[in-house]
């Protein structure tokens, strides 16, 4: 069953339960914070930014987890199909990041020891801006990018509920952005064009269990010209009421019920990350193959704390079905796909 959520409303009721489940094409649902009935150290909130285009992309993550805030950069290289990564951390934040309430207004700032990062939005563009001192190899890595974002363009949202009835997950993805900007990589200026470069945002605030996996998936670009993108996932919550699966074409959002993800494995039973990779759907409107290019893996174990996570960046060769049956079919559409493991 696929709820479509079509009236504002509250994010959350006085007892901190979430007042409507289900999707959204648009962020009807306030985010309001403080009818929050957990702990400070349950509550997690992030912004996340991947700009990616045919020979190089970056990342960009600031998160506040209540006990850790995150700021995380990644560089990546589709010539050579490497990651180069950095991050800063700040401790005990619990909340004072002040990340918006709102995906598509206001400014999410980081500011440590090692980066400074910042997300500014005003409902039509986005700006993000980093310096980032010494980067990596005495390079330092800075610039500014900005992803223009159609108003009117569908956009996936969901509010996902837990078994424990005041956990929950608040999560907006933008897709199909074209990126403009220019980044400097030690002495080289590296451009990025509207023509060919796209971002997507993954915004999410929520009540979480300490033990989960997820699986997500990601694309945007262009077939016959047009925009074209998706954004699959799944593994966590309870998912009776909705999946977060969607097919955006021309800035039009098409539902789709389940996606599989096909990790491969090899000869001892492990996942294989950068071997080829199979998607597909009950209902048989996205049949992908994905061909990895890139292994973002990163992992923590910590006392009580512990993360494993694979983002795979590469590239998607298949077809789509949109709501009127119509069949698209995308060609080495640039993109990725991930699996992330907490106990946070």
């Amino acid at each position: 069953m696929q709820t479509e959520i079509t009236t504002p409303s509250d994010l959350l009721d006085k007892n901190g339960y979430l007042v409507q489940k289900g999707w959204a094409r648009r962020p009807l649902l306030a985010y309001n914070r403080e009818n929050i009935h957990a702990g400070w150290h349950r509550i997690k909130e992030w912004d996340y930014y991947a700009v990616l285009g045919p020979n190089y992309g970056i990342t960009f993550t600031i998160a506040d987890l209540g006990y850790l805030a995150l700021c995380s950069v990644a560089w990546l290289d589709f010539n050579l199909n490497i990651a180069i990564q950095g991050q800063d951390l700040l401790l005990m934040p619990k909340g004072a990041l002040n990340l918006p309430r709102a995906s598509d207004s206001g400014d999410t700032k980081f500011a440590g020891k090692k980066v400074q990062l910042n997300f500014s939005a005003d409902g039509a563009t986005r700006v993000l801006s980093i310096d980032y001192p010494n980067f990596h190899r005495g390079k330092d890595l800075r610039g500014e990018i900005a992803l223009r974002q159609d108003p009117l363009m569908d956009i996936i949202v969901v509010a996902t509920p837990f078994k424990r009835k005041t956990a929950f997950y608040y999560n907006q993805k933008v897709n199909c952005m074209p990126a403009t900007g220019v980044i400097h990589f030690g002495d080289e200026q590296l451009a990025f064009a509207p023509e060919t470069c796209f971002g997507c945002l993954d915004w999410g605030r929520g009540v979480w269990t300490y033990k989960n996996t997820w699986y997500w998936g990601s694309a945007s670009g262009l077939a016959g010209g047009v925009p074209v993108g998706w954004n699959i996932g799944y593994g966590f919550g309870i998912l009776d009421t909705h999946t977060e699966n969607m097919v955006f074409y021309n800035g039009v959002g098409h539902k789709l019920d389940e996606v599989t993800f096909n990790i491969p494995t090899d000869a001892r039973g492990h996942e294989a990350y950068l071997q080829p990779w199979t998607f597909a759907s009950n209902d048989g409107r996205f049949e992908m193959a994905f061909e990895p290019a890139i292994d973002r893996s990163g992992q923590m174990n910590i006392l009580l704390l512990k993360t494993v996570q694979h983002q795979v960046f590469g590239y998607y060769t298949g077809d789509v079905v949109l709501d009127d049956g119509q069949k698209i079919h995308v060609d080495h559409l640039l993109g990725f796909a991930e699996k992330v493991f907490n106990r946070w």
